[in-house]
């Protein structure tokens, strides 16, 4: 018996909650159920979340948590922005996904909007992924192309550099845990030391290909490069014919209180890749390839994706734009974050603080940073150490001084719940 189109579709004035979908229990039987259904390359989940809002998430126990990791960075304007959710909400009623044979007025509407906020020349273009990692392997297969049949195959990235996961963005990346499982990788990539110019110019001759750089390293604890190596960067690579490719996935879209962290070095690189804040929680990753040149590299045929660019990735993408603009997303990162610095600066405990913007990292006078992680999350604060000394914080773009200062003023008594603890 066939069926109409009506009769497959169903339609109803009263929303089905995803939870009624998904079913209800404990963060304990989550969690059990959770080591039987999926595979464990990320170990056992902290917590299992069901809600957020602004800056807040509750857990499947009804507990609440300031979120000070903004899932990394991503969540820009915190957890179920009305308007952000609305735009999202909107589209996929109206036009879901068409495939890259297709293209939509969102889709060219946020290319055109990403230009214009990395001031890209005449002649640049975006390509649309799916996520950070998508984004550099697709810079990965620019700087292939970049490689003259074969004369330049030398890529260079940095010691402690995180780039992802993915085969060729692997290869990028540094750290010797992440990469020896997979070995052989993608060939040609030389890690140099982090912030030596005189070891990058060493390094940049007419076998190089290209440069990938993070103007702020995330994983190996949130260290900035300085306009001043950026700088040198972009005089080496442009003398030796090479790229200079910047990895604004983590530092991006407002994350450092400019829309890009590389604006002070007043350069242009030939290629940016975004991802991680711009779809404000959906999935979305872009290259930006600046002017006809490094445009140019990558022809019809060459790379694609089947979900990149979509109409509801780039709405929702627009829409976080369009929030972080019309809301003064911007002047808040850089007043929150110099507060929240200076206050982890005078915290006893704390030897080091870095970054910019809401992107921040502190180092600890003991190895319990992991503890104090944990000691976070039963006080209600979720953080982050990508080192055993180190705390990162990467908290929604909106956070707000009288939230920061929750924190302050709680973390002396997370330290010393981590020492007592040793």
């Amino acid at each position: 018996m066939s069926h109409s189109e009506a009769e497959l579709v169903e339609t109803s004035a009263n929303e089905t909650p995803a939870s009624e979908i998904a079913g209800q229990g404990s963060g304990a039987e989550w969690l059990s159920r959770y080591s039987s259904s999926l595979m464990g390359v990320f170990g056992t989940p902290q917590r299992v979340l069901v809600r957020g809002a602004g800056c807040l998430v509750w857990d499947a126990d009804g507990k609440e948590y300031l979120d000070l990791l903004g899932g990394i960075a991503v969540n820009a304007m915190g957890h179920a922005h009305p308007f952000v959710t609305s735009v999202i909400a909107s589209q996929l009623a109206t036009l879901g996904h068409v495939s890259n044979f297709f293209t939509s007025p969102t889709q060219i509407a946020l290319a055109e909007k990403l230009l214009a906020l990395a001031k890209a020349p005449a002649g640049s273009k975006v390509f649309f992924a799916n996520s950070g990692t998508e984004a550099n392997e697709a810079a990965f297969k620019l700087a292939r192309r970049n490689g003259e049949a074969g004369k330049r195959s030398k890529i260079i990235a940095l010691e402690g550099a995180f780039h992802g996961r993915t085969m060729g963005a692997l290869a990028l990346t540094a750290k010797e845990a992440y990469r020896a499982p997979f070995e052989p990788l993608p060939g040609g990539v030389v890690h140099i030391p982090f912030g030596d110019i005189d070891a990058l110019r060493a390094a940049v001759d007419d076998t190089t290909a290209a440069v990938f750089l993070e103007p702020i390293q995330g994983e190996a604890g949130v260290r900035p490069l300085g306009t001043d190596y950026l700088q040198a960067a972009r005089e080496a690579t442009t003398a030796a014919g090479a790229l200079l490719i910047l990895d604004e996935v983590q530092t991006g879209i407002g994350r450092t209180g400019k829309w890009l962290a590389s604006e002070d070095a007043g350069i242009v690189p030939d290629a940016i890749t975004l991802a991680k804040g711009l779809g404000g929680g959906f999935p979305v990753g872009a290259l930006i390839t600046f002017g006809e040149a490094a445009s140019s590299l990558l022809s019809a045929g060459q790379h694609g994706t089947t979900f990149g660019g979509n109409p509801v990735a780039t709405a929702a993408a627009l829409a976080t734009l369009h929030a972080i603009e019309s809301q003064g997303v911007l002047e808040n990162v850089r007043t929150v974050g110099a507060f929240l610095r200076d206050g982890l600066a005078a915290v006893d405990g704390v030897t080091e603080v870095r970054g910019e913007g809401l992107l921040i990292g502190f180092d600890l006078d003991t190895d319990v940073a992991p503890a104090v992680v944990q000691a976070g999350l039963d006080a209600g604060f979720i953080i982050n150490s990508p080192g055993p000394r180190t705390i990162r914080l990467a908290p929604p773009l909106i956070l707000s001084t009288e939230q920061a200062g929750r924190f302050i003023a709680a973390l002396p008594a997370l330290i010393q719940t981590a020492k007592d603890a040793k």
